[in-house]
């Protein structure tokens, strides 16, 4: 017998017990026949929009207000706890986008996010971070937000409802079949990451829907889909939790896994990184020295004479050769460090092995 949603703790359960959020498998199971976990503002409206799972009300979590806060800290981390696993479950998808987004930027092209609040913020802030990780001009990896830069630390809510904003920034880009466009959206119905899609998909470019939710039309817009059904909210409809977090778990793995496909790492080894600053300096020094072996002088020696480039003294130290000749290897490896290692070592009339320092 179910109880009355005021009659438990928010959580269906013990509010220290870790292993299982919300209530037990076989709870759970029974749940499903016996009610449904949220409140189905479908049902009660039909003649309404569908309401977005992301967006629905759990009645038994209705009191957060009145836990104490380390039980309210308790429930929203069982929540999130869910979210690696459901994106997991989206492996195989996102292993499709993220083949197909390289293969384009391979051929020169450009990775674009589109998106308003805060997917589109995640987007940008993606895209600003592949600069200093894999050492990609501003202009390959691009974040558009409804609203403009502005948006980015300013809501502008009446903005998402633009398509025409949507458009107007696509067309900016001037895109080719050669680029990619990922349309991010909790609901997966946002006006403007949808029509950023069409715009981008009307361009000839690969396009990417991805949401929190089942059957979006952000999916339907998009030639490739990622939907990582989170479900609803701790605080209802407040998508920057779950679903952000799980947007940007998809957002890291595609940008990394598509900087790794493209060469810009060697092993786990950032060897891309721009060195900009104090604490980058000292990274890429780091880099180096781990992926040669070589000690603190012959390193400073390298990215001195390789203008502090991490891949190319890793090439010059464990090819011996100079900066120059690293650097015209690795042009002609496409930046592939293993690949322009590979060249040095063949064209060696010397079969001496190279350095235990490299990677396997």
């Amino acid at each position: 017998m179910n109880q009355h949603p005021t009659d438990r703790h928010p959580t269906g359960q013990d509010p220290t017990d870790h292993d299982h959020p919300g209530h037990d498998q076989a709870d759970h199971d029974q749940a499903d026949h016996d009610r449904p976990n949220h409140y189905d503002a479908n049902h009660d409206h039909p003649d309404r929009p569908a309401v977005p799972p992301t967006e629905t009300v759990r009645p038994e979590w209705s009191s957060i207000d009145e836990l104490p806060t380390a039980d309210l800290l308790r429930l929203m981390n069982a929540e999130d706890r869910t979210v690696a696993a459901t994106v997991g479950g989206q492996l195989e998808r996102i292993a499709t986008v993220v083949d197909a987004v390289a293969a384009r930027m391979a051929r020169g092209g450009r990775l674009v996010y589109a998106g308003a609040g805060t997917a589109g913020r995640l987007g940008v802030l993606d895209a600003a971070e592949c600069p200093p990780t894999f050492g990609t001009d501003p202009a390959v990896v691009v974040g558009l937000i409804a609203g403009g830069r502005r948006a980015v630390t300013q809501a502008a809510e009446g903005a998402e409802d633009r398509p025409d904003l949507a458009e107007a920034d696509v067309a900016a880009l001037v895109l080719t079949p050669a680029d990619a466009l990922v349309g991010i959206s909790a609901s997966g119905r946002t006006p403007y990451a949808v029509a950023a899609v069409r715009a981008a998909r009307a361009a000839g470019a690969l396009t990417v829907g991805l949401a929190c939710n089942r059957g979006s039309a952000l999916a339907a817009a998009a030639e490739l889909a990622v939907e990582v059904e989170v479900g609803p909210e701790v605080l209802a409809g407040s998508t920057r939790l779950k679903a952000g977090t799980a947007q940007k778990l998809v957002l890291n793995m595609l940008s990394t896994a598509v900087m790794v496909r493209l060469g810009r790492t060697y092993g786990n080894l950032m060897v891309d990184v721009r060195a900009t600053n104090t604490k980058l300096r000292e990274r890429a020094r780091r880099i180096v020295a781990e992926a040669t072996g070589a000690d603190d002088r012959s390193v400073s020696h390298a990215l001195t004479a390789t203008d502090g480039r991490a891949k190319d003294a890793i090439l010059l130290l464990l090819a011996d050769v100079d900066a120059p000749t690293a650097a015209r290897l690795l042009t002609a490896a496409n930046g592939h460090l293993r690949e322009a290692l590979t060249a040095a070592r063949d064209s060696r009339s010397d079969p001496t092995p190279f350095p235990s320092g490299e990677p396997a």
